[in-house]
């Protein structure tokens, strides 16, 4: 350490014990959570009510908001949602911080990646286990020994249950509870190395609904509007416009049926990464004009679903403070950290929106994550404690 520590400190980093911080991850990575594993998701909100119930506050699960998304037909349909852990200290307090993360992964219950095993000595290889439950089970522990200081200061506990999806049933709450917070952390992975994320991207998800019209394809093809062309032309021209600053990915077109009649449906599914607000608000122009054309061009119906869920989350003055304080932090218990910026979104960029300077990377390191080949590096979960 760099000798920098009050005995206060140093007698408060004395309570973070790594071994529960170990078998609480191992405990919930067995666990299956994927956003859409509704039982997996309430196990898991009951065990962490459980163990969050040691810090001194109120402990509660809150509804996930309504939310509906077009299917490959065309419709709106309702998505059920798990329930979302809040656990909020000192409400009183004058100096309040809100800390976020996820119990969600990106595994459902039908995949094949279910199970933890060694790497080697210090690679954990399991589900969820940098992304993020290695993340949550030390955040914890931190909070168990900050606790034990008489701290002043107050905080709110937010772990929703449908992050890796985009936070559609959850955004209203982190927005409410980052509400009058002075800083936020979020306990993402970290890349093995200790780096951190710095300014990301936004994310838009649209549904595009074409609607055609059916004819015989050899008979009087000419009578037809083809919707499968229509969304075709639509991705074509979509991908074409990414640029640096603004990706476009179209990721999936539904529709379309026998090879002999002319496809009167297609659903399109693109996402959208604007770099700034500039680039955001270009986007939406672009996808609004393309949508406009290529309907008349192919006399078809266009319906335009989806928006940027997630915002781009710039770094200004505060969010450098903070960050500086995390690596002073850091080189206190001799660790040195890096801050880059990154293409992926998360929960930060909301907090972000809300004018609350954020770190976003402060849960465990590890690599290969959204992969059956995803490691925590075990130690580093004493030192992120």
């Amino acid at each position: 350490m760099s000798g920098a520590l009050t005995p206060e400190a140093e007698a408060m980093l004395d309570k973070v014990d790594p071994d529960p911080i170990l078998a609480r991850t191992l405990d919930w990575a067995a666990v299956n959570s994927g956003t859409s594993n509704l039982d997996g998701l309430a196990t898991m909100a009951g065990l962490m009510a459980d163990t969050f119930a040691a810090l001194p506050g109120e402990v509660r699960l809150v509804d996930p908001a309504p939310v509906k998304k077009v299917d490959a037909a065309g419709e709106r349909v309702a998505v059920r949602h798990g329930q979302h852990l809040v656990v909020s200290v000192r409400p009183e307090a004058v100096r309040r911080v809100l800390l976020t993360g996820h119990m969600d992964t990106v595994y459902p219950a039908d995949h094949p990646f279910q199970t933890c095993d060694w790497l080697d000595d210090e690679r954990l290889h399991g589900p969820g286990t940098a992304d993020m439950k290695g993340g949550l089970s030390l955040l914890l522990e931190g909070l168990k020994a900050f606790e034990s200081t008489g701290p002043e200061i107050g905080y709110d506990v937010m772990v929703n249950s449908d992050e890796e999806t985009g936070s559609a049933s959850s955004a209203a709450l982190i927005a409410e509870l980052a509400t009058g917070k002075i800083a936020a952390l979020t306990y993402e992975p970290s890349l093995p190395d200790g780096s951190m994320a710095r300014a990301r991207p936004g994310s838009g998800n649209f549904a595009i609904v074409v609607r055609g019209l059916s004819a015989h394809a050899g008979r009087n093809p000419e009578d037809g509007r083809n919707a499968i062309v229509a969304a075709s032309a639509l991705a074509v021209e979509l991908y074409a416009a990414s640029r640096d600053g603004m990706r476009i990915n179209p990721a999936k077109i539904d529709g379309g049926g026998p090879n002999n009649v002319v496809p009167d449906l297609a659903v399109l599914n693109v996402n959208v990464r604007p770099r700034g607000t500039q680039d955001l608000a270009e986007a939406e122009v672009l996808i609004a004009d393309l949508v406009e054309r290529i309907a008349k061009e192919r006399d078809v119906a266009i319906d335009l679903t989806g928006g940027f869920g997630r915002p781009p989350k710039p770094v200004g003055a505060a969010d450098e403070a903070l960050f500086a304080l995390v690596q002073r932090s850091a080189a206190d218990l001799g660790e040195t950290i890096g801050w880059k910026d990154t293409g992926g979104v998360c929960d930060g960029n909301n907090v972000r929106a809300c004018g609350v300077p954020v770190v976003d990377t402060m849960g465990a390191a590890g690599a290969n994550i959204h992969s059956p080949d995803e490691w925590m590096l075990v130690p580093s979960l004493a030192g992120r404690a």
